[in-house]
């Protein structure tokens, strides 16, 4: 049936996207995604990789990185939660911290005249490795 096929083709394109997210810990842009799907034998267009990406996002498989525009896969699918990013403005490198573990707390009873919906947070800096590079140049 045809529309089994489609949704075959659109669960194997979400599977490659999400696996392709996976490899790496470096955000990945949807141009870059679109180009990986070409090379992986996927007729692709800018709004299906679009939309590709905000399922994964829906389904807590993927998160997006504003800062670069771009998509990293998740570190704790399926929970809830208020991620916080470090990334690195040497390798480009991103890591993923629940909000329990980044110790940055947001008050969310004392907002009392908005109400957050969600709230994700990039921290620039330097990462362990490219540090270490740095003071060995030194």
């Amino acid at each position: 049936d045809h529309r089994d096929l489609h949704l075959s083709l659109r669960r194997q394109r979400q599977m490659c996207i999400r696996d392709r997210l996976l490899k790496d810990h470096r955000p990945i842009g949807a141009y870059q995604i679109l180009d990986m799907l070409s090379k992986e034998g996927f007729s692709s267009t800018p709004p299906i990789a679009y939309r590709v990406l905000n399922f994964l996002i829906q389904q807590g498989f993927a998160h997006k990185i504003e800062r670069f525009n771009a998509f990293i896969a998740c570190s704790h699918p399926g929970r809830d939660h208020s991620p916080t990013f470090m990334i690195c403005r040497k390798c480009d490198k991103v890591a993923e911290m629940c909000e329990k573990d980044s110790s940055l707390k947001i008050n969310k009873k004392s907002l009392s005249e908005f109400q957050i919906e969600e709230s994700i947070i990039e921290i620039i800096g330097i990462c362990k490795s490219c540090n270490q590079l740095e003071t060995i140049k030194c």
